[in-house]
């Protein structure tokens, strides 16, 4: 079984990538043509680099091949660090990525359906944890070569430092109420990809590299890490012998993920009809227009180069899991898209990135959700109670609730009262299950005594900390030009202020462009000048707790 476990792992991706045909008469209309001039360097690692890499990795108990864990790294460290500084350094000067950290050891985890059919199970790789510390110490130089050269889209989300789901699903919505505010419609599209990380095509990855100043040693040592990778599968107690991996990216690996957004970062310049907002192997797109026949015989178009582009590239788009939906207010006629005669299903919600998105953008089915989850966590509270000590209870509502509440809320929490009065229930009832107290019982004592926030002020604050990045400029470039600076001296009392922009639309100025404009403009200039975000929180939250015991 493990064996056959193993089989089936292995080539799940070439069988994919080998029903995949390509027109190759298009290959210069879909070929990447992106061309750095200067090329990658990679300078030496000190072991000072290294102590820092592995202590900031997570603390880890899952065993590798060889039976470590990060922990034992981590305890070790200081007694190994010498012939790894050597190790390593003699990796990146030669270019040679070492043979005996290839090896990954396969767990399959299963996740729903038929316990007796391979697809219903996900593999989990556990790659080398010496060779984790050897990636990451190249991903660091890769990371400073490609944010010198701005090689990555602005449409890419996934894998990218002060980028997030939040980022990516804010400038959704932004792209899409600003088109409903001038009376267009929007029609999204969201792709969906099969094993997509497993398809990937050494060759076609290794120059797109090239093309991307990723050359001499540095692209030696990435071809040698793709090289010769072996795995196998441990299942019930037993190894499957190991084999020999051809195609796709190892999982669970660091290089990984930087390695397949650079692969797919040239589906951007297919299309300048298309607004592209990809999170790692998400791939969705979203265009506007007048009128909506028009718009989806334009969308069709596009589609086509995009499937010549996934086909070229050894991506298999998977029709039967792409969905589309239509945004805008006005009088809807019936649409329909289909790519390869293969028609896509229209839907008036869909998950995205965490978020249920809805075609009129009132997030009353994401706050259905989380209304749901949130209650199945209050549950577990309950019974927790009569066991379990006030700050432990603290610490599961912390973990249990408090995420569900937090998750891209800057985003869909500025609606209706209306709309988030079921959760703000809840909230109160969390709080008094974690103290124990009556159904009844006044909340605002158990808030200040815990130290939380109510909702509608977790609201406000997430929104105010995208405003604290929009102030210091640490907002992608297509969301920060939404924020603009008022101008004046120093000496103005608005000196910290955005310029308010005005909207047709409620739907417009419950949006983070003009409701986080207008709160932030409304806060103190003390807390508005902070320079430091958890500064900045903290002073927002003594603010916010002290007009709590006023209330009182």
């Amino acid at each position: 079984m493990a064996n056959e476990f193993n089989s089936f792992f292995v080539n799940i991706g070439p069988n994919l990538a080998e029903n995949i045909t390509c027109n190759l008469q298009s290959k210069d209309i879909i070929e990447n043509k992106n061309w750095i001039s200067h090329s990658m360097y990679l300078s030496d690692v000190t072991e000072n680099d290294i102590l820092t890499t592995v202590y900031k990795l997570k603390n880890k108990t899952s065993k590798d091949s060889d039976g470590i864990d990060m922990k034992l790294i981590k305890m070790t460290i200081d007694c190994v660090v010498k012939p790894l500084h050597h190790i390593f350094n003699l990796s990146l000067k030669l270019g040679i990525f070492p043979e005996k950290m290839k090896i990954a050891k396969v767990i399959p985890f299963f996740k729903n359906g038929d316990r007796h059919t391979f697809n219903n199970y996900r593999p989990v790789s556990l790659l080398s944890q010496f060779s984790k510390v050897l990636e990451k110490l190249f991903v660091n130089k890769l990371d400073s070569f490609i944010e010198k050269n701005k090689l990555l889209s602005e449409n890419q989300f996934g894998f990218r430092s002060n980028r997030s789901t939040d980022l990516a699903i804010m400038k959704i919505v932004e792209e899409i109420s600003t088109a409903i505010d001038k009376k267009k419609y929007t029609i999204g599209v969201f792709m969906d990809l099969k094993k997509a990380f497993d398809t990937i095509d050494h060759s076609i990855l290794i120059s797109k590299l090239y093309a991307y100043g990723v050359r001499g040693i540095a692209l030696n040592w990435i071809t040698s890490y793709l090289k010769n990778r072996q795995q196998y599968v441990q299942f019930g107690g037993k190894k499957s012998d190991l084999m020999n991996i051809i195609c796709g990216l190892p999982q669970g690996s660091i290089v990984g993920p930087k390695l397949f957004i650079l692969y797919i970062n040239d589906i951007c310049d297919i299309s300048k009809l298309l607004q592209f907002v990809l999170f790692a192997d998400d791939t969705n797109f979203f265009c506007s227009g007048d009128n909506l026949k028009t718009l989806a015989k334009s969308i069709e178009m596009e589609m086509i180069k995009l499937k010549m582009w996934f086909d070229y590239n050894k991506l298999s788009l998977n029709l039967t899991k792409t969905k589309f939906m239509v945004f805008g207010n006005k009088n809807r006629t019936e649409v329909t898209l289909s790519i390869d005669n293969i028609k896509i299903e229209q839907v008036s919600e869909f998950k995205f990135l965490g978020v249920m998105l809805d075609d009129k953008l009132t997030w009353k089915s994401h706050i259905f959700y989380v209304k749901n989850k949130v209650a199945k966590s209050l549950f577990v509270l309950n019974k927790s109670k009569y066991v379990l000590p006030c700050h432990i209870m603290h610490m599961l509502y912390c973990s249990l609730v408090l995420p569900y509440f937090t998750y891209c809320i800057e985003v869909w929490g500025n609606t209706y009262e209306t709309n988030i009065m079921p959760l703000i229930l809840l909230q109160k009832r969390a709080i008094r299950i974690i103290h124990k107290a009556n159904f009844r019982d006044h909340t605002n004592d158990l808030f200040i005594k815990s130290g939380l926030l109510k909702l509608k002020n977790l609201i406000e604050l997430q929104t105010l900390l995208v405003m604290f990045k929009a102030r210091n400029r640490d907002l992608p470039e297509d969301l920060q030009k939404l924020f603009i600076f008022t101008t004046g001296d120093e000496n103005h009392r608005r000196k910290y202020d955005f310029k308010q922009q005005i909207a047709r639309t409620t739907l417009k100025q419950k949006c983070l462009s003009i409701a986080g404009v207008k709160m932030w403009n409304s806060q103190e200039n003390q807390l508005k000048s902070c320079q430091n975000i958890i500064k900045f929180k903290r002073m927002y939250k003594a603010k916010q707790i002290s007009l709590y015991k006023l209330d009182c």
